[in-house]
């Protein structure tokens, strides 16, 4: 399947570690996953979760001075079209677009500085947010929602609410983007640029689905991570009574599992 059919959607998350071997160490003992070569050399390498690919991980290069993070990438028809949208509208389009053997990639910042990928070329049809082993929902965390919402509509073609398609829908005080009617990212407002705490800074957010959130916690505890917060109230790493829980893994990136 190429990324035209489905062209707006979310169709991959990456994460570039400063130490591939101890990442995946971290969060195959977090979130049970295992790897395989993804075919782009020693340095890149797919998660797999029951053996279907749910993620990738890479080594940041040691020149490159930005934080770690988990990182969305959407479909596009054409790369270099999309780029150009993104620098028209105040964006700035950080990496590429890079050419790599099934098809090409940029990665950019919208305006408000929340990092994003765009790809051209072919997609797994396996590779849905919410179903399978893909993550369980994507979330921006931005400054105001409906400005958020203008900036990717026009870059990625989300439509208004309506019957079947890419659609966002426009709520009290967030947005739903659905494919097909099936919930695959939202968009929050509040988020602060200058302020110092990572969570509270303009990003995209990645929700990982376990069988046991704690579970989950003391693994990534006991692997060198941090538990971020939880909607839950506090609670030891022991109880099995946590639905929710953002953990921070040893590079500093930011994500959440969760039952529900």
């Amino acid at each position: 399947m190429d990324s035209q059919s489905v062209a707006g959607a979310p169709c991959w998350v990456t994460l570039l570690s400063r130490d591939m071997s101890a990442s995946q160490a971290f969060y195959g003992n977090v979130l049970g996953w295992t790897y395989r070569p993804a075919g782009l050399g020693d340095d890149f390498c797919v998660a797999l979760a029951d053996g279907l690919p749910v993620a990738g991980i890479g080594a940041l290069a040691s020149s490159l001075q930005v934080a770690v993070a988990w990182t969305p990438y959407f479909a596009v028809a054409d790369v270099d079209e999309a780029a150009a949208r993104i620098r028209e509208r105040g964006a700035t389009v950080a990496v590429g677009p890079l050419a790599f053997h099934s098809g090409r990639a940029a990665l950019a910042t919208d305006p408000d500085g929340a990092a994003f990928g765009i790809w051209e070329g072919s997609v797994r049809s396996d590779w849905t947010v919410g179903r399978g082993s893909a993550p369980a929902w994507l979330e921006l965390r931005t400054r105001d929602t409906s400005d958020a919402a203008r900036f990717y509509s026009q870059v990625l073609g989300w439509a208004p609410e309506a019957e079947g398609g890419l659609t966002l829908a426009h709520k009290d005080d967030h947005a739903v983007l659905r494919q097909n009617e099936h919930v695959v990212a939202k968009i929050r407002g509040g988020a602060e640029q200058a302020v110092a705490d990572p969570q509270m800074r303009p990003r995209w957010h990645v929700y990982f689905r376990v069988p046991e959130v704690s579970d989950s916690l003391t693994a990534a505890l006991n692997g060198g991570g941090a538990l971020a917060s939880t909607p839950d109230g506090p609670a030891s790493p022991g109880e099995t009574t946590r639905r929710e829980a953002t953990l921070r893994d040893p590079d500093g990136a930011l994500f959440t599992v969760t039952s529900r």
